[in-house]
């Protein structure tokens, strides 16, 4: 008897401890999908209102400075004393120097390395050799600066005599190395995800392993290959720290790479920790310099996400 009324009290327990626990979990059901909702809502809103800081920004600046002038001036001179000249193509120039040089060094190596860790590493090899590579996306910028400016810029004096100390060349370079494991990394996913049936299909036919890498793996994964080019274009064209260290800070709109240059972003750097005054006409420069970049780095976001949907193998 008292053996069936502990079972009775432990079974009547048992009921209120599910009913809360059910009615718990109807709670939780609840508030996620708001909480969830809130947070994309932030992300949002976050988004918006700094598109809408760039352009309110924007607008004040040529309230003083002509639109023509910005965009099609081929001298940019904010401090001088007599006239300031706020021409953005020399800092555009400087930009896609770096850029270029960047892609350059970043783009064959990069994807020579995919190559290899897809289709030619051992699994041991690929554990080992890919962490390591991933291991410089996660260094600081200004070390990759320091880096170009103490080191790189030294020994391509050696090559190059007429190499200044600030230049395009060097940066570039290191650049091309900060962003080289993007390219890797995603070129490698997208061969990767390449069905092994090509692969032995093209075997089969008596190709060789090289040419089923060149002429089967390589067109199958273009459209991922692609896209990480276009995603380390975009990182390389926001660089900041290495630009700003490394590559100087005079604006020029020419095409020689062994000089000081000035990048838009090298640019916002100097003015944010100048003397600047807050709403004077070089305080807004930096927001149109900014909005300039912002377009810039959307339009290759844009290209990277048209050519992923555009060229997309589909298995």
């Amino acid at each position: 008897m008292v053996s069936q009324k502990e079972n009775k009290t432990t079974s009547v327990q048992q009921l209120i401890a599910n009913s809360r626990n059910h009615k718990t979990k109807k709670i939780v059901e609840k508030a996620m999908p708001t909480l969830l909702f809130s947070a994309a809502l932030i992300s949002i809103l976050t988004t918006f209102g700094i598109v809408f800081t760039l352009i309110f920004e924007t607008f004040e600046f040529f309230k003083r400075v002509s639109i023509t002038d910005f965009l099609f001036g081929t001298q940019w001179l904010p401090f001088s004393g007599k006239e300031p000249l706020f021409g953005i193509l020399p800092l555009i120039a400087g930009t896609l120097k770096v850029t270029l040089i960047s892609i350059i060094v970043a783009v064959p190596f990069g994807i020579a390395s995919a190559i290899y860790l897809s289709e030619y590493a051992s699994e041991k090899i690929r554990r080992t050799v890919k962490p390591i590579l991933e291991v410089l996306a996660g260094v600081p910028t200004i070390v990759y600066g320091f880096f170009a400016l103490t080191f790189v810029t030294p020994m391509l004096q050696q090559i190059i005599p007429g190499l200044k100390l600030f230049n395009a060349l060097s940066p570039g370079i290191v650049v091309g190395i900060m962003i080289l494991p993007m390219i890797t990394s995603l070129s490698e996913d997208a061969m990767s995800s390449v069905p092994n049936s090509m692969r032995e299909g093209a075997l089969a036919l008596g190709a060789t392993k090289f040419e089923v890498a060149i002429k089967v793996v390589l067109p199958a994964a273009l459209s991922g290959i692609v896209a990480s080019v276009v995603l380390a274009i975009s990182r390389a064209i926001g660089e900041t720290m290495i630009v700003s260290l490394a590559g100087g800070s005079t604006p020029k709109f020419d095409l020689d790479v062994t000089d000081s240059i000035q990048t838009m972003t090298a640019y916002i750097v100097q003015v944010a920790t100048g003397d600047a005054g807050y709403g004077t006409t070089i305080y807004y420069s930096i927001y149109s310099v900014g909005f300039t970049l912002f377009i810039f780095t959307l339009v290759m976001n844009l290209l990277a996400h048209y050519i992923s949907k555009r060229f997309r193998e589909v298995y």
